[in-house]
């Protein structure tokens, strides 16, 4: 089995490249990312948990390769595509859409026509901050509750959607499966640093002996999901069988600020608490929570973790690594 992941470096891509490597050990794997968001040193660690990756590597942006000779030459059976401008804070909107939605319509155009599954992340910054009223009644987002992106970042990926869907009206046989991604948090995001979850911020906060800093007054709600949850959903949209179409990959639950820093006291065992400044985003996404029954319906996989508890198991790798 050949397979491709762009971004592959990254906090997301590694794990699932981990994942694949564990789950298929005669596969081949070729990464392609161009460190901006990713570092070699997620591919490759020491200790207990070790990992070696075994596969190949571009090391450029999908923009300066030519993505055809390197697809059809490589011939996969599945591209998992993964590798794009994360940072919400960019304002530079011609490179984020250059650099987001330029290769993944090139992805899309070989997918349909080389037969091989695209499983690629899309965003739950497509819903934006006002989700087609599901921000204000505090329910989970449903698939069509989105469009309102509230940043350029979110309207990259709703513009890649919309390539989605024209596509598959087009070559209805073709498997093409995007995720919207909610708040991801877990192993391998630390080279993210401001971009990096907010449960790894404030673990970090706490461990340096210093308040956790969040915005007041704490109970805004996002729907906070492990990185290991993520990978399943990503493998699993690969499968045979799966539906084709867009996704929400979430909890399913809400985590309020206030409920990290909790996981956090307990994990570490210490009393702390919070220090509360204003938010200075406009955008910012105080509610976040995924309807998952489209999901479960089309292809078939619902989370593993309980969000708390997953961020008590993290912390607690954090803690081990901080102290050594």
């Amino acid at each position: 089995m050949r397979i491709i992941v762009t971004g592959g470096a990254g906090f997301v891509g590694s794990n699932l490249v981990a994942r694949l490597q564990e789950d298929r050990p005669d596969a081949e794997i070729l990464v392609i990312d161009d460190g901006r968001s990713g570092t070699f040193a997620n591919l490759s660690k020491e200790g207990p948990d070790g990992f070696s990756f075994r596969g190949e590597m571009i090391g450029r942006s999908l923009n300066d390769i030519d993505l055809y000779e390197v697809v059809e030459g490589f011939d996969p059976e599945v591209v998992y595509h993964l590798a794009s401008i994360t940072d919400t804070t960019v304002h530079d909107e011609s490179k984020m859409i250059a650099d987001n939605v330029e290769p993944f319509g090139v992805l899309v155009n070989m997918a349909v026509t080389s037969n091989f599954k695209l499983v690629w992340a899309s965003s739950a910054a497509t819903y934006g901050t006002r989700a087609n009223g599901a921000t204000q009644a505090k329910r989970p987002f449903k698939i069509e509750d989105a469009g309102r992106p509230a940043n350029v970042y979110g309207f990259s990926k709703w513009i890649m959607e919309n390539m989605h869907r024209r596509a598959m009206q087009e070559y209805p046989g073709a498997h093409l499966v995007g995720l919207r991604y909610f708040n991801v948090f877990g192993p391998n995001e630390s080279h993210k640093k401001h971009m990096a979850s907010m449960v790894y911020q404030l673990a970090q906060q706490i461990l340096n002996g210093t308040a956790p800093r969040i915005f007041a007054d704490g109970t805004q709600a996002r729907d906070q999901i492990y990185v290991h949850d993520v990978v399943d959903a990503t493998i699993t949209a690969a499968n045979d069988g799966v539906t084709s179409g867009i996704y929400n990959c979430g909890s399913g639950v809400t985590t309020s600020f206030n409920d990290v820093i909790d996981a956090l006291n307990e994990a570490f065992e210490t009393k702390w608490e919070p220090d509360y400044f204003d938010n200075p985003y406009s955008f910012y996404q105080d509610y976040t929570c995924a309807d998952l029954s489209a999901t479960r319906a089309g292809i078939g996989w619902t989370p593993r973790y309980q969000p708390k508890q997953a961020m008590v198991e993290y912390a607690r790798q954090l803690h081990a690594t901080f102290a050594t």
